[in-house]
């Protein structure tokens, strides 16, 4: 229900209409396209269809906001009318089953993109349901449907949450196009052609997208995927199929890709757009967002999604890590765009007269925050390699580490007025940072930049494990931990290196778990969260939970597959935790390390019983005399025994 309040109602504020009313207001009989999200209607750069919408309205197109409709009840998706060239559908900033469910299958009880963090206002699988809901209603209008979630599933894939393989979700859907990846440069195409009254049908080769066609003939200069029919009944071809598609990401050099599912239908995929210049990225980002939630909010406590980036800086898209756990490649691609350095000091001037600034800027980055430039000459050009990653398993001979330009906008940043502190949340590459021979940003990172403690991610210190990950090999986090050290030591700087580790990732036995488990103890360290490895869309680590063999080279790949056996990696890694010590017994005693088993100083679990040999919770700490003291006494004499045999 929206709220009023006095003084200038939302769209005279600059927001985009959200209701009949906002309509009405501003003489708009029948809007152009009507945007329906799952999340809540927050007008920031960093909320995907606010910078869409805004791309668009800029190219003078109208556009309402249906945020978050009520879809158990049809007619909620009536509210701003039918439009004039059609629908545009989103689940938002997060896939809605990553949304609602933990990788345990267990239900969130929050959602952040929601007012107040309420949980359940938006349907599992939002993009088919907000489709189904517009076709009741509306037979033959255009629906574009984008996204994270549709951008990732709009070839066949796996589903982690119904542990099958579902067809292309244009499909499931209803809908008409995809537009996948940033979708900046696809839906102004699309919405010119619309307005030029090409029927939405006859879009087929527009870069970006993603159509259906019924005729074989329409294939042509297609690469053929192997059909869905095939792909379901075995997992080799599911794999062969991947490793196509991965290769086919890049906007230079992929093919078209067709799918079929049977013989007067296809989804086909085009290449992907082409990155935006540092002109169009400042442009897109100098739009006029109010930079907050709508203020029909107000009343629940606003959007807590916006408080992670409210006082951040987009500085870059794209990435050339390849980390194997992360659909980045499907999505924006391994080719970096940034913007220029004018562009993030004139929205860090912006952002410092807000009222609740503070003084400190959160981050300055993106999916990796010292990427600033393609990693080599060529791609801006000729695109990324097919058959090779820049950094794994070893740099490229022609990676150009350099963190110069991004050193510099640090800088100018750092000297705003009104800016006291700067940070750097997003991740950097460790493996980057090494392979830049300039210490100068290791430096500058250490003495301004870090809040005290340093997130980075070498997720595991199995090699076998990080070959799976597409991660650099254990030595070199080590390498660059002792660097930082010392950074920090000649700094005079006490900060610390926190590593972000994933449990029951592909490739991981419980030997491999134990031997991360092993490397906490060592550390001194237990992380209070740990990330277990969630199988999500477009993948090759979710490729090689399905299949069991790496997408890359076709190898089998040991993958921990049930809940239980996925929870006792995790609680190895917290083993200190007392909650988690029959779970962490049983997976010693699988992985065979009974010897982890008592009171040695490598011990990581106690045996059973109370906590010293003799002791129990009545008389605990009181002094034993005659019979009870012989037998404490034998009883360390046994556990000195213990303590030499395991040690």
């Amino acid at each position: 229900m929206r709220s009023r309040s006095k003084g200038p109602s939302a769209v005279r504020q600059g927001f985009l209409p959200v209701c009949r009313e906002d309509l009405e207001e501003i003489g708009i009989s029948r809007l152009d396209f009507v945007y329906v999200i799952g999340d809540a209607y927050v007008d920031h750069p960093s909320f995907g269809p606010a910078l869409i919408s805004r791309v668009l309205t800029a190219q003078g197109f109208t556009v309402g906001i249906l945020a978050q409709p009520d879809y158990r009840n049809v007619s909620s998706i009536t509210a701003l009318g039918e439009p004039r060239l059609g629908f545009l559908v989103s689940a938002g900033n997060m896939d809605s089953m990553v949304n609602h469910y933990t990788a345990a299958k267990k239900r969130r009880s929050t959602d952040s993109y929601t007012p107040g963090g309420i949980s359940g206002r938006r349907p599992d699988r939002a993009v088919i349901v907000y489709c189904n809901l517009i076709r009741q209603k509306y037979k033959n209008i255009p629906v574009i449907i984008g996204g994270i979630e549709a951008s990732l599933r709009r070839l066949a894939h796996y589903d982690y949450w119904s542990d099958s393989v579902r067809r292309s979700i244009l499909l499931e859907s209803g809908a008409d196009l995809i537009s996948y990846g940033m979708g900046e440069r696809s839906v102004t195409a699309i919405a010119w052609a619309l307005q030029e009254g090409i029927p939405v049908q006859e879009l087929t080769d527009i870069p970006g997208t993603v159509c259906k066609v019924r005729s074989p003939e329409q294939l042509r200069h297609c690469v053929l995927l192997p059909e869905y029919g095939e792909i379901i009944k075995d997992k080799k071809k599911y794999a062969e199929s991947f490793a196509i598609q991965y290769s086919n990401t890049d906007p230079f050099s992929g093919k078209r890709l067709a799918e079929g599912y049977s013989k007067n239908c296809f989804v086909v995929q085009n290449p992907a757009s082409k990155p935006l210049t540092q002109k169009e990225m400042d442009g897109v980002y100098g739009l006029p967002y109010q930079r907050t939630w709508h203020p029909m909010y107000d009343a629940s406590g606003g959007v807590p999604a916006l408080s992670e980036v409210r006082f951040s800086l987009t500085s870059c898209r794209g990435c050339f890590g390849g980390c194997s756990f992360c659909a980045l490649t499907f999505h924006q691609g391994r080719i970096i765009q940034t913007r220029s350095h004018e562009s993030l000091l004139a929205e860090a001037r912006q952002m410092a007269k807000e009222p609740d600034f503070k003084g400190y800027i959160h981050d300055v980055g993106g999916p990796t925050a010292d990427f600033r430039a393609p990693s080599c000459e060529k791609q801006m050009t000729k695109g990324t390699c097919r058959d090779r990653q820049c950094l794994f398993p070893n740099p490229c001979r022609n990676l150009r580490a350099d963190h110069t330009d991004y050193l510099a906008l640090l800088r100018k940043l750092r000297a705003l007025p009104n800016v006291k502190k700067v940070f750097i949340r997003s991740g950097i590459r460790f493996d980057y940072v090494l392979a830049d021979k300039d210490s100068a940003f290791l430096e500058e990172l250490c003495r301004y930049h870090v809040s005290g403690q340093l997130k980075v991610a070498p997720e595991h210190v199995s090699d076998k494990v990080l070959a799976c990950l597409g991660k650099p090999e254990h030595k070199i986090y080590r390498e660059f931990a002792e660097r930082y050290r010392k950074m920090n030591e000649s700094l005079g700087m006490k900060q610390y290196l926190v590593p972000y580790l994933m449990s029951s990732h592909p490739g991981s036995t419980m030997k491999e778990a134990v031997k991360l488990a092993e490397y906490c103890r060592d550390l001194g360290y237990m992380p209070e969260q740990v990330q277990d490895f969630y199988p999500t869309p477009s993948t090759i680590s979710t490729c090689m939970y399905y299949t069991g063999l790496d997408p890359r080279n076709a190898e089998p790949v040991y993958v921990p597959k049930s809940l239980h056996e996925k929870e006792m990696q995790r609680a190895l890694i917290q083993y200190r935790n007392p909650k988690n010590r029959g779970l962490v017994k049983e997976a010693l005693m699988l992985a065979g390390r009974e010897d982890l088993i008592g009171y040695g100083p490598k011990c990581l679990l106690r045996p059973d019983g109370p906590e010293k040999p003799g002791q129990t919770g009545k008389n605990q700490g009181k002094r034993k005399s005659g019979p009870d003291r012989k037998k404490k006494t034998i009883r360390n004499i046994h556990k000195k025994k213990q303590e030499r045999h395991s040690t």
